[in-house]
């Protein structure tokens, strides 16, 4: 009854929290009211709400704060906290409200990992000035200007990645800049990266996974899982649409409820490969997009490219979305090998 109350209260709550989130059951996700969050990127959120027994509690993972639920409720909303204290501890009840965790003014600031510290040498892309060649990504991409916080500019690709995975690259010959895509998981933990070739590098993708628990699944950090999830082939083209994801990896396990995703393939109906993944993934649940004939055009950043908006693809993926025997016979329709 008492989890009840409380993710009662959170919802309740959910309007003054900023990029609010639920990431599971008991998990939810936002940007701290206390610190404000991060003061670099807007799009980070390291506020957390999260069971532990029986009770709720809230820590930040950028200014260190951590309190129980009734507390966080009280610092926001003093009036709710009144009703939420009548709710979760009347009938008699004599459990006093969860004691606030202790953290001394030392412990404030969450000490960023090593990675992260590498991570932070490089500069990401909304920090660029203007004229610098690597803007050219993102320009000729048409990649929203939200986003480029999102990418970071790595002069020197090999040098670099050996500081997270020593000897990755034992041979520095031959490097070269690349972008660097950074991955992040659900609470916002650097756990891998993507190096993307600016010209004719191979190959055009690296992509450098250093913690084994983790999945190669792109966008975790900022999914809401309160909503159907869109899963694509890559990075970007998860940028131009509404709670996506995506695979960087064909061998990636998604541990979301499959009827509640949304594949999304390249359109290459004569790719022997993407055909058999499509049929993978209709065999596994998931909902599928199969793309009509009358499209040329390879992914969604071309499609952004050609003029289309991201909200007529995300009308053109409702219309096309399938799932089981239908997705079958589509596919079968589609394929051209």
């Amino acid at each position: 009854m008492s989890q009840f109350i409380d993710i009662k209260f959170i919802n309740l709550l959910s309007s003054k929290l900023e990029k609010f989130k639920r990431k599971s059951e008991t998990l939810f996700n936002f940007r701290c009211p206390h610190c404000g969050d991060s003061k670099k990127s807007t799009s980070k959120a390291r506020g957390f709400l999260y069971q532990k027994k029986n009770d709720m509690f809230f820590k930040c993972h950028n200014c260190g704060m951590g309190q129980s639920l009734g507390n966080l409720i009280k610092f926001l909303d003093p009036v709710m906290y009144k009703e939420y204290s009548l709710e979760r501890f009347k009938e008699g009840k004599t459990k006093k409200e969860p004691t606030d965790f202790d953290f001394t003014p030392s412990k404030q600031l969450r000490k960023k990992t090593t990675h992260e510290k590498t991570l932070d040498e490089l500069t990401r892309f909304d920090k660029l000035v203007q004229t610098h060649p690597a803007k050219a990504f993102v320009y000729k991409r048409l990649i929203p200007k939200e986003h480029w916080d999102k990418f970071y500019f790595c002069p020197k690709f090999y040098e670099w990645t050996n500081e997270i995975v020593p000897n990755k690259f034992p041979n520095l010959q031959g490097d070269h800049p690349r972008v660097v895509i950074p991955f992040f998981d659900r609470s916002g933990q650097f756990f891998a990266f993507q190096g993307r070739a600016f010209g004719k590098e191979r190959p055009k993708y690296i992509t450098i996974k250093f913690d084994d628990t983790k999945e190669k699944i792109y966008g975790l950090d900022r999914v809401d899982l309160n909503k159907p999830v869109m899963i694509t082939e890559g990075p970007i083209d998860s940028l131009f649409l509404d709670n996506a994801i995506a695979l960087a990896g064909a061998d990636a396990v998604v541990n979301i409820q499959h009827q509640q995703c949304t594949m999304i393939f390249d359109n290459e109906p004569r790719n022997e490969q993407i055909v058999n993944r499509m049929c993978q993934a209709v065999d596994k649940k998931f909902n599928l997009v199969v793309w009509p004939e009358s499209l040329n055009i390879k992914d969604i950043n071309d499609m952004i490219l050609s003029g289309m908006s991201s909200a007529k693809i995300q009308r053109l993926i409702y219309n096309n979305t399938h799932s089981g025997l239908q997705a079958l016979q589509h596919i079968n329709n589609w394929k051209r090998i």
